[in-house]
């Protein structure tokens, strides 16, 4: 078991213990989203131009049990991870339902103990009035974990990672809910990475999974009702896969 040390605002710092990563948390996850109809199976074409045999829509994540469970998953995956963290960053749009979400799920997880882990967000449009400026929430300070559903382009992880700078504040982790495993680039300027190793190459911080391609290609091996799909997500996975 790894062990951690997080510090609040106030300067006191507490422990906790933190269990290895959970291959039944991943695939608990992949099993939920199936269940919900976030990922789908069939021919899909994708941001990049790809048929891709498999889809995965977390914005179909949109009742309050569905987004609490997620934020269970989202919070565990956190802890598995090792990682020292003091917030949350959820990047405007799909980022602030799941630093809040997630924030909630940290404060009743019993290996946080009596901790309150504080969330912040940014607005696209700065406001003129009220508390004016772009970020909601608590102040950005200390180790910022910062939260969304996928990585693509790595935009909003970049645009992030300069607010927390900008605060004075240090980037942690990137907390994701699905890695896709699969390289960048159109067909003919493939990159020899993935959108998600490309960002821990360039800012030399971690990206976190709930859980990976590697973990839908598990669950169709287990899953005999599922087994139809295995072929091509595999033949995807050699063609595009890292």
């Amino acid at each position: 078991m790894a062990h951690i040390t997080l510090k609040c605002p106030s300067s006191l710092s507490f422990s906790y213990s933190v269990m290895s990563a959970n291959n039944d948390n991943r695939r608990n996850f992949v099993r939920f989203s199936l269940e919900q109809g976030v990922l789908r199976f069939g021919e899909f074409k994708v941001k990049s131009g790809r048929l891709s045999p498999y889809f995965f829509n977390a914005g179909l994540f949109n009742t309050g049990r569905s987004v609490g469970q997620l934020a269970r998953f989202y919070a565990q995956a956190l802890l598995d991870s090792g990682v020292s963290f003091d917030m949350l960053f959820g990047p405007a749009y799909k980022g602030i339902p799941l630093a809040a979400a997630t924030s909630i799920a940290l404060a009743e997880h019993p290996q946080i103990g009596e901790r309150d882990v504080p969330f912040a967000f940014n607005r696209k449009e700065a406001k003129d009035h009220g508390e004016g400026g772009t970020l909601v929430g608590a102040p950005l300070q200390g180790k910022v974990v910062i939260i969304d559903d996928v990585i693509t382009a790595g935009t909003s992880v970049r645009e992030s990672m300069q607010i927390i700078k900008a605060a004075g504040a240090e980037p942690a982790a990137v907390l994701i809910a699905l890695d896709r495993m699969e390289r960048a680039g159109n067909d003919q300027e493939l990159s020899a990475h993935s959108a998600v190793q490309e960002v821990e190459q360039t800012y030399g911080i971690p990206v976190i999974s709930i859980a990976s391609l590697a973990d839908i290609m598990a669950v169709l091996a287990d899953d005999t009702t599922l087994a139809a799909h295995a072929p091509q997500v595999k033949a995807y996975r050699d063609r595009y896969g890292v």
